[in-house]
């Protein structure tokens, strides 16, 4: 199944960012470019250092400077972010190109990698919940809480998953056809931000 392997990917690549869990650290992509694999370790990556850019920038004691340079970072991030998730679709439309769409085709509500994209989230809380729930030095109603939460995750896991397994398999099939909007975000386009547009 898709969902298999897209996971274990995810969670090769958070394992191996935490190895240093230095947000500064070298990215290698250990897939050839021209493997979907390759896409969606990067996707997930992106995704990693992100979700310790947001803990960084929630210090209290951040420097005001080094604030707003971290949030250009995290600016430049979700746009990377939304480039891996267009790319990842586009290797859908790619394969399911020759698919003869039925008449009775329906069109879901979000695309293949934007569901993809959930999952990357999803494993990364899983990663930090059962941190959080095993932690040694934490209370033991602190670890209850977090093993809770943590079962939630699991589930929903699983419920993703087979959700992103079955719209796969439908559209493989014509039940379901793949229709991509691109995000056409505005405030990085100097052309659409009127802020950057007056800077010009």
């Amino acid at each position: 199944m898709f969902s298999d392997l897209a996971l274990s990917i995810f969670n090769n690549s958070i394992e191996t960012y935490h190895l240093k869990d230095d947000v500064y650290q070298n990215f290698l992509n250990p897939y050839s470019q021209e493997k979907i694999e390759h896409l969606l370790y990067r996707k997930n990556w992106i995704d990693t250092v992100q979700w310790h850019y947001e803990d960084i920038i929630r210090n209290p004691h951040i420097d005001p400077i080094a604030a707003l340079i971290l949030k250009r970072k995290i600016d430049a991030s979700n746009q990377d972010r939304t480039d891996l998730v267009e790319y990842i679709d586009s290797y859908f439309l790619e394969k399911y190109q020759s698919v003869g769409v039925k008449p009775s085709a329906t069109i879901n509500t979000e695309s293949p990698a934007w569901a993809i994209d959930r999952l990357s989230i999803l494993a990364l809380k899983i990663y930090h919940m059962s941190e959080e729930a095993n932690r040694v030095d934490a209370s033991i109603e602190h670890k209850k809480k977090c093993q809770t939460k943590l079962n939630v995750l699991l589930e929903q896991k699983k419920d993703l998953s087979q959700a992103i397994d079955q719209l796969l398999t439908d559209i493989e099939s014509g039940d379901t056809y793949m229709k991509v909007y691109k995000q056409m975000k505005m405030y990085n386009d100097e052309e659409l931000n009127p802020i950057l547009r007056g800077k010009k």
